[in-house]
């Protein structure tokens, strides 16, 4: 688009689609779809530095066009201009959110005006940008009245500001129920979301209570659901045993993958997925000194570019799942 006036002129590149939820299903421009994703931080790892050119935009979305994504999770934080207007050029969708993120003061009003800022800057900043759909505003935060309170505040602020993207955030609560042999969760604010989002490390940071293909979800039957977190550690080049999680080998990594995929299908109302993370990143209280000596070693790819046995698997269930 071009807009002249005079000896002024200014030319914008732009795009039009239309998200939508209708009951547990996600449509893009009339479309159900399955959202295909992956996270990654504004981190160039290879050089230990923070991704802010468009040419560091370009290194992380051509790599997440290589695992077969068509949807990013910018965590955890607004990302670099750059790396917004790629993204658009290369088709993906993009989920954008605030730092809210467990420990927050939710009684403080200040906090709460923080939050609200945080929220309407990005908004206006990229309201225009038609690879923006999802607006994410809090990670991994515990109930309560207080909680509650605030993140509808930031809901009523976004939804002021625009009501054409969808509202999403991510949480930390599923347990397995042993008496109903099912995973479930008990939080009442995902009644106001249009899209709700779980982390989950089976295998991980929690054993499984049951065999993958027995791992059974009643979680939001009622609304559309993405895994927006899950994975294990993996030092890229060490072998162990597939069986053994304090490995940290890339055949452990690999067989978790396989494993939630499994489960993947015992979930009715599953949209979307999202490992973490695309790339290995720094991370100061990562204190293991042989596998992680300062880096969190979760990602499909090494700080290093190199590609581990999980990144295979990821990439091929992708295929799958576009395929369907």
């Amino acid at each position: 688009m071009t807009i002249a006036s005079g000896s002024d002129r200014v030319e914008e590149q732009i795009g039009f689609r239309n998200i939508t939820v209708k009951g547990t299903d996600i449509y893009l421009n009339g479309k159900p779809m399955f959202m295909c994703c992956i996270s990654f931080h504004e981190e160039i790892p290879q050089r230990m530095g923070r991704a802010f050119s468009e040419a560091d935009a370009a290194v992380l979305l051509h790599e997440a066009k290589e695992l077969g994504v068509n949807m990013i999770r910018l965590a955890h934080y607004p990302q670099n201009e750059y790396t917004v207007r790629l993204a658009e050029k290369m088709g993906f969708l993009l989920w954008q959110e605030i730092p809210i993120w467990q420990g927050i003061d939710f009684m403080d009003n200040d906090t709460r005006r923080k939050a609200q800022g945080m929220l309407t800057e990005m908004i206006k900043r990229d309201q225009n940008r038609c690879s923006v759909s999802y607006w994410g505003i809090a990670n991994e935060t515990q109930p309560s009245k207080e909680r509650n309170d605030f993140l509808t505040s930031l809901l009523q602020t976004g939804r002021q500001l625009d009501t054409t993207r969808l509202y999403v955030a991510a949480f930390d609560l599923v347990r397995f129920n042993a008496e109903k042999q099912r995973f479930t969760m008990d939080d009442s604010f995902t009644s106001q979301l249009d899209v709700v989002a779980i982390n989950k490390y089976m295998g991980w940071y929690h054993p499984w209570p049951v065999e993958p293909k027995d791992a059974i979800w009643e979680v939001t039957p009622d609304k559309p659901l993405i895994i927006s977190e899950f994975g294990g550690e993996a030092l890229y080049g060490q072998s162990g045993d597939e069986n053994i999680a304090s490995s940290w080998s890339e055949e452990y990594q690999a067989r978790l993958y396989k494993d939630n995929i499994r489960m993947f299908g015992n979930i009715p109302n599953l949209r979307g997925v999202s490992p973490w993370i695309l790339f290995d990143f720094r991370s100061p209280f990562r204190f293991h000194p042989t596998n992680q000596d300062g880096w969190n070693r979760k990602g499909l790819i090494s700080d290093q570019g190199m590609r581990k046995q999980a990144w295979y698997i990821m990439k091929e269930y992708y295929e799958k799942r576009k395929n369907e």
